[in-house]
Order: structure tokens, then sequence, then C-alpha cells
């Protein structure tokens, strides 16, 4: 890595981590006197009902439909070796056209393996994550190509703005899950790049990431990086999720070479693994939401089965990514109508499975405008009330997942903010029900100078991140900044204040030393990915 791609190169502020119940509160007050106000770190949980639109009896026959698909069609898979785990627990392999059949019994077998809950460590315990019930964890986008901004508009991923990215998505603790891959950095050589992202996520956060699961020999290198940075050998953390990653079954009916060898190496690491069907209505699956679900369902539930037959008790998470195209174009739609009810019908699909959920928070907006705001809010509510655990791109996921903007992840992060204070629970309580300052202020009077309200005017509301509460005046005389020029400014002001992450100097040196060498190993033997 160049100096000036480094991933450490020091900066100051907002982001430093502070340990402890004391460090905490320290967050909180930095949060209140700071000109933007971050949300401090927070457990978020859906206590409401699960917004339903299926009835039992149909997310019954849904799932019914999806075994007779894979009993009587099956899935096609290229991979020999997920052909070979397949063919170890009973299923029918067709070698000739790489077909794979379920009977319905051996599907719901593996199916019951999977655990229904389980924690992802992170590197700073504080940050470490319960999957399953009713936890929701929001993450940044993760896979563009492009990333935009206000002030260079969209340009092609690369490595420096790639490491601004992460010092921004550590700093918003709104979001529970950082780096990874938030976009591509193309400036750097394909064979070796998860290194330079897996150092990037390791040293600029301290939050849970996902390794990329193209082939196997990826997400072992970074396993064994994770393991660096916890102090442990790869072996200790065979029953310690640390990480995940994420397959995407290539729709419709298909597991690629590729897609299976990343799935399998994590399997074996017993590293939690997240199945998302690509099912996009009138194009890759049917047009209509009840036969794109029973495909979705159909090629969830495949992978879902290849980790058990990997390692029976792998811990997996059903995604769901099934909305609709355009059918004038064929391009793709986020945030519709559609999305949001198959968001809502998935979280049924899973929990009749009993294994954690992940949605999205998407939209096709080619910019950070209205478009963009109504159809995330959709993607949102969707997935909230579905009761996701993941919300994936969740923070600054742009023109239908090309690119990564630095403005709608502070937008975003203004909408998941809010979001979760409107899932906290309303205080019912004789302080809450204030009968006493009910009394105090007379008929006509006001509540601003009552005891019961300057005991709580800093923390009583929510204060947001973006929004501009003035009036029409204040906010003319200021500039009249719309949302996303605001959304510009407060980005440029984390990053002048963030503050690396503490690491040990000698776990840091031994990252160093290991992603030198396997570069070395890789430019000798390229195809050894």
């Amino acid at each position: 890595m160049t100096e000036a791609a480094s991933p450490t190169a020091p900066r100051s502020g907002v982001g430093e981590h502070q340990g402890g119940r004391q460090g905490g509160r320290r967050r909180k007050r930095e949060a209140r006197s700071s000109s933007t106000p971050v949300l401090p770190w927070r457990e978020v949980k859906n206590r409401l009902a699960p917004i339903e639109v299926l009835s039992e009896d149909q997310v019954e026959t849904i799932h019914q439909a999806s075994l007779k698909v894979l009993a009587n069609v099956g899935i096609k898979v290229l991979g020999a070796d997920a052909r070979g785990f397949y063919r170890k627990v009973g299923a029918d392999i067709d070698e000739g056209e790489m077909i794979v059949r379920f009977a319905p019994e051996l599907v719901e077998e593996l199916l019951a393996k999977a655990p229904s809950n389980f924690t992802i460590e992170a590197r700073n315990p504080e940050r470490s994550l319960e999957m399953g019930g009713n936890n929701i964890h929001f993450s940044s986008v993760n896979g563009p190509s492009f990333v935009n901004d206000l002030e260079k508009g969209r340009r092609a991923g690369n490595f420096e703005e790639f490491c601004d990215f992460i010092r921004l998505t550590q700093v918003l603790d709104i979001l529970h899950m950082a780096g990874g891959a938030p976009f591509e950095p193309l400036d750097l050589p394909v064979p070796s790049r998860h290194l330079d992202r897996a150092m990037a996520s390791l040293t600029l956060s301290d939050k849970v990431f996902p390794v990329s699961l193209l082939g196997a020999r990826r997400p072992k290198d970074v396993m064994e990086m994770v393991a660096i940075s916890r102090g442990l050998k790869l072996e200790d953390m065979m029953d310690r999720p640390m990480v995940y990653g994420g397959v995407n079954t290539n729709s419709p009916r298909q597991i690629d070479g590729a897609m299976g060898e990343g799935l399998i190496a994590m399997a074996e690491m017993g590293q939690p693994v997240v199945v998302t069907p690509f099912t996009l209505l009138g194009a890759m699956a049917p047009a209509t939401i009840a036969g794109a679900l029973t495909l979705q369902n159909a090629e969830a539930l495949a992978g879902i089965a290849l980790t058990q037959a990997v390692r029976p008790g792998t811990p997996v998470v059903y995604g769901g990514f099934t909305s609709n195209v355009d059918m004038k174009s064929g391009a793709p739609a986020f945030g519709t109508p559609e999305y949001t009810k198959a968001c809502h019908a998935t979280g049924q699909l899973t929990r009749r499975h009993g294994v954690p959920y992940r949605s999205s928070g998407t939209n096709a907006s080619n910019c950070v405008d209205a478009q963009a705001a109504y159809e995330s809010e959709m993607s949102l509510w969707g997935a909230v009330m579905g009761h996701a655990n993941i919300i994936n791109h969740a923070g600054g996921w742009l023109e239908g997942g090309l690119s990564a903007s630095f403005e709608k992840l502070i937008v975003d992060a203004e909408m998941l903010q809010m979001m979760a204070c409107y899932l906290d629970p309303i205080a019912v309580d004789s302080d809450a029900l204030a009968l006493e300052a009910i009394g105090e202020v007379p008929p006509g009077g006001h509540f601003f100078g009552a005891a019961h309200t300057l005991a709580r005017y800093e923390t009583a509301f929510y204060e947001p991140l973006v929004s501009d509460w003035r009036n029409f005046e204040t906010w003319s005389d200021d500039g009249a900044k719309t949302a996303t020029e605001r959304a510009h400014g407060i980005w440029k002001e984390m990053l002048a204040n963030y503050e690396e992450p503490a690491m040990e100097p000698a776990i840091k040196e031994e990252l160093i030393a290991f992603v030198a060498h396997r570069k070395e190993d890789i430019a000798d033997n390229p195809e050894g990915l």
C-alpha cells in the first residue's frame, strides 16, 4: 500500500474508541455537543408485531411450492465440490446436467440443523452482534463499482476513498456493520484486492464486517487476518463467528462455482453465510410476487442446505432481495410496493424456517434526491416491519447499487437514527405521565419553563443529523442549503475529526507482514485463488 492510500493514515476526533461505561457516557456527551449529533451506539430491537401480508396457509403454500421446485426441476450447481457435499447427504445428482434435486424431507432435515440465533464477535467486544430474534443490525452499502459525491461526481472506486468511506461508517454508530467492500477499489489489482480491503476494515473500524466469498482462498485469507487481529489461531475460531459473508444464487436456479466454493470455505470454518437469491420479478423470476417468492425460497433453501451439508450447525442467514424490474426498459427497480410486500412476506417465510433474515435498504435513483429518499424509506420500512435481522446496503446505496454515495450515507444515517428512535418503547410511568407538570402549568399557559421540561430539554427528543428545522428566513440567510448539500458538509467534517480505533502495534505489524507475504504468493501463483 502506498502512503497516500494507507488505511492507517492518522486522523483525529469523532471516531475515537472509548471503552466501558465511562466511554459510553463520554460518547453521548460528545454526540450532544458536536455540530453533527451522531446517535451513540445502541442495540436496535423491534418490539412491534411484524406486518404479515400473507396468511399462514399462504406461507405454507409458497413453501410447499418451492419444495416441488427443488424436487422436480432442481438447482444447477456448477461446482463439483458442492455437488459432492449434496451427494453425501442424499440429494439426487445429475452429473451430466449438473442438476441437484432434493426430496422434501431432506430439505426439512437440513434446514432444522441451522441455528435460530448466534453471535458475531466484533474486534471491539462492545460491538458484537446477536443475530436472530428481534435484533436489527444496519450495514453500510457493499459491492458497487463507483463512488459518488457532490464535489467530484461519479467516478470509479479507488482505495483512498474506500478508506474514507470505512472511516465514516466507523463514526456513524447507527451502522452496526462496516467495511468489507462499500465499493470496489478498482485501482488495486484484482487477485490481491481482498487483502487491502480486509486490512482497511480491520484497522480503520472495530465493527463486524463482511468478507468476499468469491472462491475459497479469499475468505480463508481474511479469516487468517481476523485471527491475527484477535491474537488467535485459525482453529480457535471454528465455533466463534467473527465475520460473515454473503453469496448470491445466479437466479433462476443456479449456484455458480466460485460462490459455492466461498460458501463451503466459510461453512468449514464455522463462520456465518448469508444466502441471497437475486430474484427480480419479470426478469430473473416470474412476474408475480408469489411466483418470485417461490423461486426465492427454493434457491435460499438450496443454499442453506449446502451450508448444513458441509458442517451441521453452521450459522446461516436467509437473504431476501425480491424486487421487480421496469418492464419498459428491463432496469431493476427498488423501493417499490412490490419490493416492500416481498420484504414483509420473506420475513414470514424466515420465521417459518426458524433462521435469521437479511433484507436491504435500496433505491434506484441516480442522485441524492427525493426519489432516493422515498424509495429508501419504503425499503427500510419493508425490512424493519418484516423483522429483518440484517438490513444490508442501509447506508450509502445509490443508482440501483452501482454507486456508493458519501451524501447518501449521511442521509441514510438520518433515516436509520430516526427509525431506531421510533422503535424505542414509549415510557408510561408516573414520571412520564407528568401529572405534576400538568397541574403546575395554568390553563392557556405553556410548558417551556416547567421543571419537568427543564429537566429534559437536552435529551427529550431526537436531535437530527441532517434536517434543518429553522424558519425560512434563518435558513435562507445561512445559504439556503438543501439536505444533500448539508450532508456533504457533514461527512467532510466527520472525516476531518476521525480518529482510528486502537490496535496493538505488534498486531498491526503482523497483519502488514501477512498481507505482504500473501501478495508475493499471489503474484507467483495468481490462479491459486
